[in-house]
């Protein structure tokens, strides 16, 4: 996928933009196998060593999970996380090599998740893109999810095709589909020829509806919507053409591994 964020190929590209080039796979196994051996660490003692704590810090950094927030989402002063990475400037003395066993837990137990990236940081918007779209099909124009969103209505129509989003989109856009799935446009206030616009234009672009996602696939980019509720089998192709849907990639794989076979 081609992106503008100049984000290099790595732990957080890999994560944020779902990019599944060599590099960025080695790169996640890395940083989860060093993650790992260094919670080993939390076995009592004294101190343990630093220097897996401060990868962990340093990788979040790439998140957009800055040492200071790392820091107060962990629990621990930011003092102690500024010596771990730079030492004690006044006095000129190196970063910490050794650290509180119960400093590096609570700093290596943080994780970039949704909840910890910053508002701002740009990441897949799979997702997003979905759950929007899945909207639109259900008669929620596109004007009236954009004032919902609070959100002007050219920044809306980049936003159900873009690739990339900022955390704080997704957020909003998850707490929209959970309020509106259930709901019938029309009888909350959507004029019902719009509405009819609304599925229309959805329709022409194929934009998938929202009984076509299961939940633990929606955000998954490798996914396809099960539009027949066969998708997948060799009775789904010709469902897609009953419903003048076009085929989908798994349901064309399992017509012609029918077809091998027969």
């Amino acid at each position: 996928m081609t992106t503008t964020t100049g984000r290099p190929h790595g732990n957080a590209k890999y994560h944020l933009e779902k990019c599944r080039c060599p590099i960025c796979r080695q790169a996640s196994r890395d940083y989860e196998n060093n993650r790992y051996r260094a919670i080993a660490y939390g076995r009592w003692q004294p101190f343990v060593p630093a220097e897996p704590v401060r990868q962990h810090v340093r990788a979040l950094g790439e998140f957009g999970i800055g040492w200071m927030r790392a820091a107060r989402l962990a629990g621990v002063s930011t003092g102690g996380v500024s010596k771990l990475l730079y030492g004690d400037r006044p006095r000129n003395l190196e970063p910490s090599r050794r650290v509180r066993p119960e400093t590096a837990l609570k700093l290596l137990a943080v994780e970039p998740t949704l909840e910890n990236l910053g508002d701002r940081t740009p990441i897949d918007g799979t997702g997003t893109r979905r759950r929007l779209q899945a909207l639109v099909c259900a008669g929620w124009t596109q004007s009236e999810l954009a004032r919902r969103m609070h959100m002007n209505r050219a920044n809306f129509g980049r936003t159900i095709v873009r690739g990339l989003v900022e955390v704080a989109t997704v957020k909003t856009v998850r707490c929209l589909y959970d309020e509106l799935w259930r709901t019938n446009p029309v009888e909350a206030g959507v004029p019902a020829h719009r509405a009819a616009a609304a599925r229309q234009i959805a329709a022409s672009r194929s934009w998938a509806p929202i009984g076509a996602w299961d939940d633990d696939q929606i955000d998954d980019p490798d996914a396809f919507p099960d539009w027949t509720g066969y998708c997948g089998t060799p009775k789904g192709r010709s469902i897609h053409y009953r419903i003048k849907v076009p085929v989908c990639p798994p349901c064309r794989t399992a017509a012609n591994q029918q077809q091998t076979a027969a």
